[in-house]
């Protein structure tokens, strides 16, 4: 039978390049004869390819000039129908796994009776993967007042001792994971009050301060 141009099927269509699908009852030979695909020829470029199902064979076939085949290669030599299947899967999971992490600082009750000239002990109760902390004094704006420790956490404890501060109040202590400034905790504000130490005098009858003023009873 004659070339059906309903038979001729493009598979894949390019700028460049076309691969083309004939189905047919003739055979190979009939399809190979010269002016077979001349009905096709404004759609055939040199170059293209035809997936050829004849009676007898399938065949990849090359297009040249003028819609001339070239010899092609047979792919069967008996064959049945042609099937294609197209199938497409496409997979995408996602696992995120979380766990909680608890961490605190819990700052110690400080000493009462905080005085000029004497060391102001602090520790606080260290709760998490903590492996250092920071202790430092704020005065009542916030401001830090040198020095800052820097502490190892040891058996969930952490220990320092400050200078007291001059003769005010407002002050607070402030212990921070040196890892995470974020985790913190701040006491609640204290004095300092003037050294009030008094000397007995060896006489036993007056009270002297250390400036060396005496009291009277």
């Amino acid at each position: 039978m004659p070339f059906a141009q309903a038979s001729l099927t493009p598979l894949i269509q390019t700028n460049a390049f076309n691969f083309w699908h004939y189905r047919t009852t003739d055979s190979r030979a009939t399809v190979a004869t010269s002016g077979y695909f001349a009905p096709a020829a404004a759609l055939l470029r040199a170059g293209d390819l035809v997936l050829l199902q004849s009676s007898d064979a399938l065949a990849l076939l090359p297009i040249r000039s003028n819609a001339a085949l070239g010899i092609g290669v047979t792919l069967d030599g008996g064959i049945g129908p042609l099937k294609f299947t197209r199938t497409a899967a496409a997979r995408f999971a996602f696992r995120q796994t979380a766990r909680a992490v608890v961490r605190s600082l819990v700052l110690a009750p400080l000493a009462a009776g905080l005085s000029v000239g004497t060391s102001l002990p602090v520790s606080a109760r260290v709760l998490g993967p903590v492996s250092q902390v920071v202790f430092s004094l704020r005065d009542a704006t916030g401001a830090v007042i040198p020095p800052m420790r820097v502490v190892a956490v040891n058996g969930g404890m952490a220990s320092a001792a400050l200078p007291a501060p001059p003769v005010g109040g407002g002050y607070r202590i402030r212990v921070e994971d040196l890892a995470d400034p974020n985790l913190c905790s701040i006491s609640p504000s204290f004095s300092v009050s003037s050294d009030f130490r008094l000397l007995l005098s060896e006489s036993a009858t007056a009270l002297m301060t250390e400036a060396g003023s005496a009291l009277r009873l």
